[in-house]
């Protein structure tokens, strides 16, 4: 056990027990390092008073309480019921840590068990892992994954896929010396299925989309998947985990590995992060799949059971033999996903995305309608869409976020061509009023 000293004279004795004189003498930091002088803090507040101006600090910000967001762009406010919190409030969850000793971490592990369960009902796939980052890192682990299952070198890359998510591919394969990325490019915000079809050769590995891709369309993806299968490449496709409840699942398209970012299941946009990336594949490909996978099993009474199993990380095998380096999964954040989609159910699931999709169709309708403003895509989407802009877009957003909006995303910092193009988001949570408010604002420009 630790002990701390009481008294001065404690402290002296313990201090000529270990050969020193003092507490400085200890530490032996160069007097040319030290600050010789009290910390310029402000005197001590009471919790009481902390938490006073810790609450005046987080007024500064704008969040989805006190403005009103039509963000999207892979980080979505959607409406997480009282269950989530209340489940991941549990101590036992909250505050675990890797379950290796399976004997005492059962309810854990059942846990991600669950979520990996769910997962694959959700995608339509075989096999689910336990979550890795978010949905960025799953999508550079499904193209290192294809590259070792095809032992192919070749990565296509849809340009329609989140900005970030590409640069995060990139930044993975950036250290392999034979891999190639080459990017598809798009025509009417869809992914161009003619150019697709040149680039794919003998020796791609995969082609990887998003569907619905960032601009919110849906992606011919029977086309596609056609194309790359073709040519013995895989599909990889990212997709947006509360659109599968009414669209095609990857599964039903033929794809090999599915991923995406489950933060709009049960997480809160939070700034951020943390999030959670889901990723599930086929049975054939379990043993290529990165990160932690947890099965059912049984104990040496019989008696049912889960463990860790097929555990081909770095962290437990040779580097040059492991799938991957992601020694640990987002399990908390996995959980809110699990409660999630226990509370809402299937049919729930469906309702959120009906509403996201007659809602963000609405507001579309009634954005375009007003002089100077246009969409400039004519491809169904989900529950993002694309806005073309008669007013700078830096110069709407800035007015838009005074009057406590924030009305969207600026297309232009991704794509040049896209200059004065917003990307606008709708959710489940916008009331009629609210898009009549953004609306209002749009119309406040005088074109």
């Amino acid at each position: 056990m630790e002990y701390i000293p009481k008294t001065a004279a404690e402290e002296t004795a313990m201090l000529e027990a270990i050969g020193v004189s003092s507490f400085d003498q200890l530490l032996e930091i160069p007097a040319g390092l030290r600050l010789n002088r009290p910390l310029n803090l402000p005197p001590p507040l009471s919790q009481m008073e902390l938490r006073r101006e810790l609450w005046e600090i987080s007024r500064k910000n704008l969040d989805t309480n006190t403005a009103l967001s039509f963000l999207g762009g892979g980080s979505y406010d959607h409406f997480v019921p009282s269950t989530v919190g209340h489940v991941l409030s549990k101590s036992e969850f909250y505050t675990s840590y890797t379950p290796y000793q399976a004997e005492m971490s059962q309810g854990l592990l059942q846990t991600i068990y669950e979520y990996q369960t769910m997962i694959c009902q959700l995608t339509g796939m075989e096999v689910s892992n336990a979550s890795v980052y978010d949905g960025a890192s799953a999508l550079a682990e499904g193209a290192l994954m294809a590259m070792r299952v095809t032992k192919r070198s070749k990565v296509i890359l849809a340009r329609t896929v989140h900005p970030h998510y590409r640069q995060v591919v990139k930044t993975y394969l950036s250290g392999l010396p034979a891999a190639r990325i080459k990017e598809a490019p798009f025509h009417a915000g869809s992914t161009s299925i003619e150019r697709l079809g040149e680039l794919i050769d003998d020796q791609t590995a995969a082609v990887l989309i998003q569907h619905p891709n960032f601009f919110g369309q849906l992606e011919e993806v029977e086309e596609i998947e056609r194309l790359a299968h073709a040519r013995g490449a895989l599909l990889v496709m990212t997709v947006d985990p509360i659109s599968l409840g009414i669209l095609k699942t990857p599964g039903e398209f033929n794809a090999d590995i599915a991923v995406g970012e489950g933060q709009s299941l049960g997480n809160a946009v939070s700034y951020g992060g943390p999030y959670v990336g889901f990723f599930a594949t086929r049975r054939d490909f379990i043993r290529q799949m990165p990160g932690r996978v947890v099965g059912a099993t049984t104990d040496g009474q019989g008696r049912p059971g889960f463990c860790l199993t097929l555990q081909t990380r770095e962290q437990h095998i040779r580097r040059e033999r492991a799938t991957s380096n992601i020694c640990t999964n987002q399990a908390l954040n996995a959980l809110a996903a699990a409660v999630y989609l226990a509370t809402v159910g299937k049919e729930g699931l469906r309702d959120v995305a009906m509403l996201c999709l007659a809602k963000s169709h609405a507001a579309q309708e009634k954005i375009v309608a007003i002089p100077g403003f246009s969409a400039p895509f004519t491809a169904p989407f989900f529950k993002e869409f694309v806005v073309q802009l008669p007013v700078p877009a830096s110069r709407l957003l800035k007015k838009a976020r005074r009057a406590g909006i924030l009305a969207g995303i600026d297309l232009g910092a991704y794509y040049r061509e896209l200059k004065n193009h917003l990307l606008i988001c709708a959710t489940e949570k916008h009331h009629p009023e609210d898009i009549e408010r953004l609306v209002a604002q749009f119309k406040s420009f005088n074109v």
